[in-house]
């Protein structure tokens, strides 16, 4: 019989809370939610407060759907109590707004961070977080029961979901840890306790709520104030605020830093990185043990993210080899690289899913990967507004002209105002069309692909450039992006 993630009593308990309308059915809790629509039987419903509904609207429905209990506020406990379970949390000495449900789950973080004898680590940077969360996720699974960050839950209520969600006999932890304003990353760290501590980059991402991109670097420097005692900090030796993010990790409890990259003092240093259309070849000297693997990823940038993961693993002592070899089976994530091929015509197009976000270093990354890929056809690009940026956004959107003209890609499509400018900024030659939205957009990529094209789609996550993605599976009836597999069999 699978263990119960928690029974109603340990997480009342780790909560402070109280048993309403107990019901011998909801003992045994299997997993934690606070959204109905993707509410699984006997998950424990946390009826958060947000920006614009509360999660008390939704208790009746999620018992209904076959919650085992739902965490709700003590002032609302009689109004639900004939719902069915409950745990009713009572308010505590947080300030007037604080949502005393999601306060509730912070304390079932705690209680999870306490019970588990789990190897943890927290990944943070400017660029590529979720991308090296998912590779440790991946090479770590292959070692031991791992849990992780889902998609990119890495904010004030991402963290302590996943941390309350991590079964008790994990054996290792991996979680993302995000910021928008300094501050916001402390007291992440503090509530996860990582062993490891990574800063994959920084770069002007968020900028426009930071004086300088130094005030950047501080925000990410938070992640070690939560390191356990002893604990490793690995940094990324070729960014120009490395001296400032040692500083910050010299100034927590870290046992010692650990850098990589390709920079010649880097203590994990790539070599040599052969690029290759859906794959990179790393020659790496890790502490001055000789690697090589293959990445299943394309792109120089998730090529450097990976000596992170090669530091990580050696600093938690576990199998390096092994690692190395499940390397080159990891595929990019939904929304960050993931590829599928097109049915156009008489022939097949190749899509580059980027959708997910964007800033001024993965935009660059992204085109430089796509310039790599080995096309009959022409190579397109499709990009939505690069958000947060501040006062600089229009000349930053400006630049990356150059980066187009370096890489070689044929056509550019822009959404939104930001991106006009880098319209604008390109050659009549290169430009196949603006709108002011990816809504608009939609209909003018999908007419204009044809058989050998590789086109790749990337904004800022509110810019919806997903909904070009999808349109294009539909158009065209997109593989699985498991069909692209390198070196798969049969």
């Amino acid at each position: 019989m699978t263990e119960p993630l928690w029974t109603l009593d340990d997480a009342a308990a780790a909560m402070g809370g109280r048993v309403v309308a107990d019901d011998a059915a909801a003992r045994n809790l299997s997993g934690i939610s606070i959204d109905t629509r993707t509410l699984k039987v006997g998950d424990l419903f946390f009826a958060i407060k947000g920006e614009a509904r509360d999660g008390h609207d939704f208790v009746r429905d999620a018992l209904t759907r076959g919650a085992g209990a739902a965490v709700v506020a003590e002032e609302r406990a009689a109004d639900l109590g004939a719902a069915g379970p409950l745990i009713a949390v009572p308010a505590r000495g947080e300030a007037r707004d604080e949502d005393v449900v999601l306060a509730a789950m912070r304390d079932l973080a705690v209680a999870s961070r306490a019970r588990t004898a789990a190897r943890v680590l927290a990944v943070t940077g400017s660029v590529g977080k979720t991308g090296t969360k998912e590779a440790l996720r991946h090479v770590l699974a292959a070692q031991g029961t791992t849990h992780a960050s889902v998609a990119s839950y890495n904010n004030h209520w991402g963290v302590p979901l996943t941390l309350s969600r991590m079964p008790a006999s994990s054996e290792f932890g991996v979680f993302e840890v995000g910021m928008n304003h300094a501050g916001e990353i402390a007291p992440l760290t503090r509530l996860v306790r990582p062993e490891i501590a990574i800063v994959t980059t920084v770069e002007p991402v968020h900028i426009e709520h930071f004086r300088s991109l130094s005030g950047i670097a501080d925000a990410k420097g938070e992640i070690f104030y939560g390191l356990e005692p002893g604990g490793v900090a690995i940094i990324n030796r070729d960014n120009p605020n490395f001296e400032r993010l040692k500083a910050h990790a010299l100034a927590s409890r870290a046992g010692r830093v650990v850098s990589f990259g390709e920079h010649r003092e880097a203590d994990v240093r790539a070599e040599r990185i052969v690029m290759r259309p859906d794959l990179s070849i790393v020659d790496v000297r890790a502490m001055g043990l000789p690697v090589t693997y293959q990445l299943g990823t394309p792109g120089r940038h998730t090529a450097l993210n990976s000596l992170a993961v090669v530091a990580a693993v050696q600093a938690l002592g576990a199998d390096l080899a092994l690692a190395a070899l499940s390397l080159a089976q990891l595929r990019p994530p939904a929304g960050r690289g993931a590829r599928s091929m097109l049915r156009v015509g008489h022939g097949e197009a190749l899509l580059v899913d980027e959708s997910y976000n964007a800033n001024p270093a993965s935009v660059r990354a992204a085109l430089s990967t796509l310039a790599g890929v080995e096309t009959g056809g022409r190579r397109i690009a499709v990009l939505g507004d690069m958000m947060e940026l501040g006062a600089d956004a229009p000349r930053l959107h400006r630049e990356l002209a150059q980066a187009v003209e370096e890489h070689g890609i044929d056509l550019v499509f822009t959404a939104g105002p930001l991106m006009q400018e880098l319209f604008d900024a390109l050659p009549a030659s290169r430009r196949a069309g603006a709108r002011q939205s990816s809504a608009e957009l939609v209909d003018p990529v999908v007419e204009a692909l044809r058989p050998g094209d590789a086109v790749m789609v990337k904004g800022s996550n509110s810019t919806r450039m997903g909904r070009i993605v999808e349109a294009l599976k539909a158009r065209y009836g997109g593989a699985n992006d498991q069909d692209l597999a390198v070196g798969r069999s049969g």
